[in-house]
């Protein structure tokens, strides 16, 4: 079945971070209360985390693919097909979410480190890049809008918002991930903010990496 590799991965780093990843006594890193100890229960939940990211991006996964294979078969078929210029925007849109993806590296390595204040500021900085590349499309979007480029001008322009705003949705919803990690009190908690920063930065390299892809393809394939 197709990403029963990918769950079965997850769940495993998953586990290793519920058992391995947790602090030593005194130092809990606002991950548990009691010094370190482990919440019964954890493993459980990080694992029904996990599955739940890795059965959304196989989802996610399946409609850009199917959406990637018509817009191939269409650029060579369709009589309504016009090339347009992107927005430059788009370039610096870029550099930001690929920062944030540096961004949230570094902010787990200071969770790593028992750093719990320099695990907050960097995550606090990946999730703020994150609406500036939400804001960022929205603004590119607009600047289109503005010179008469609507999705009714021609099936390249079309796909170009299909692609663009069906990612920013699913973008939005790694912000509201990352907000979730940032702000949850977890001393109280059945997961530890070490699981789910682990699960949480999975799905945001994900949405990275599909821009990317994305990119690339609306500016060779425009």
């Amino acid at each position: 079945m197709p990403g029963t590799s990918v769950l079965d991965d997850i769940e495993l780093i998953i586990e290793d971070v519920s058992g391995g990843g947790r602090p030593p006594a005194g130092r809990d890193g606002g991950d548990s209360g009691g010094g370190g100890s482990r919440v019964p229960g954890g493993r459980s939940s990080a694992r029904k985390y996990a599955i739940a990211i890795s059965a959304a991006m196989v989802a996610i996964l399946m409609f850009f693919m199917a959406m990637v294979a018509a817009f191939l078969v269409l650029r060579h078929s369709s009589p309504r097909w016009a090339a347009f210029q992107l927005p430059v925007l788009l370039w610096f849109n870029t550099a930001i979410l690929l920062a944030s993806s540096a961004t949230l590296e570094v902010a787990r390595k200071r969770q790593a480190a028992f750093d719990d204040k320099g695990f907050k500021r960097f995550w606090t900085v990946t999730t703020v890049l994150g609406v500036v590349f939400v804001v960022g499309q929205v603004v590119a979007w607009r600047e289109l809008v503005a010179q008469g480029i609507h999705g009714s001008a021609s099936l390249a322009v079309a796909f170009f918002y299909v692609f663009t705003v069906a990612h920013a949705v699913h973008l939005f919803g790694g912000i509201c991930a990352l907000l979730y990690v940032g702000l949850r009190k977890f001393r109280r908690s059945e997961m530890t903010r070490v699981a789910a920063a682990e699960v949480a930065s999975y799905y945001w390299h994900f949405m990275d990496g599909l821009w990317v892809f994305l990119f690339v393809l609306l500016y060779f394939g425009k």
